[in-house]
């Protein structure tokens, strides 16, 4: 299915790519984006530390009409959570005592947003669309009783992970532009037992060549 997705991906950014060079398709507009990622990752109710990451990639947007236009991106990013607490262990002297544990969850993702853009003003358009985000390492980091830190796979994680998104984009010139968007933690992503989710925030900015 990975292959499948990765294959379709390549198309869909190749017919954007043709549709800049041909003249019926001229407004097509592709550039470059780089910024901020801030996530929330909660098992059940129980919200972890939030994680922050830069993310990078391509955008390509394709005109329908004067308001509205198609987006998609490719960008690289990590999202996930951490936590720290205290547990309870049998020691000798005294027989019980404290230690703190400390976990990193760090999900590396390519992720595929595509979404509708509804232009208000010309240089100002709200989006909604789906993040298609696969995971390419699953990644827990842990520093038990301060015994140095330990690494291994996340189990259980989807590979294709969906979040449907909300954002917002103003122009600055034609070619800069700055945007921001909220991924909503609708869906799990992990396959079984602790049901997982997570929600981020991504904020940024971009250059479109002409």
């Amino acid at each position: 299915m990975t292959k499948n997705f990765f294959f379709a991906v390549a198309i869909t950014f190749s017919g954007f790519i043709n549709a800049q060079n041909s003249e019926s398709d001229s407004e097509f507009k592709f550039g470059v984006k780089a910024g901020y990622t801030l996530s929330n990752m909660k098992f059940f109710d129980n919200k972890l530390d939030s994680k922050s990451y830069f993310y990078a990639g391509l955008v390509g947007e394709e005109p329908v009409s004067s308001k509205v236009g198609i987006q998609a991106e490719i960008i690289y990013t990590e999202i996930g959570g951490s936590e720290s607490y205290y547990d309870y262990v049998l020691a000798e002297d005294p027989l019980l005592s404290s230690g703190e544990l400390n976990f990193d969850y760090q999900l590396s993702q390519l992720q595929v947003p595509i979404s509708v853009k509804y232009y208000f003003i010309p240089n100002l358009s709200a989006s909604a669309g789906m993040n298609f985000a696969i995971n390419i390492s699953k990644k827990v980091k842990a520093d038990v009783y301060g015994n140095g830190t330990m690494t291994y796979e996340y189990e259980n994680v989807k590979t294709l992970n969906l979040f449907p998104f909300l954002g917002a984009e103003y122009r600055i010139t034609d070619n800069f532009f700055v945007d921001a968007r909220y991924n909503f933690n609708f869906f799990e992503i992990n396959k079984e037992y602790l049901p997982t989710k997570i929600g981020f925030l991504q904020a940024g900015v971009g250059y479109r060549f002409k």
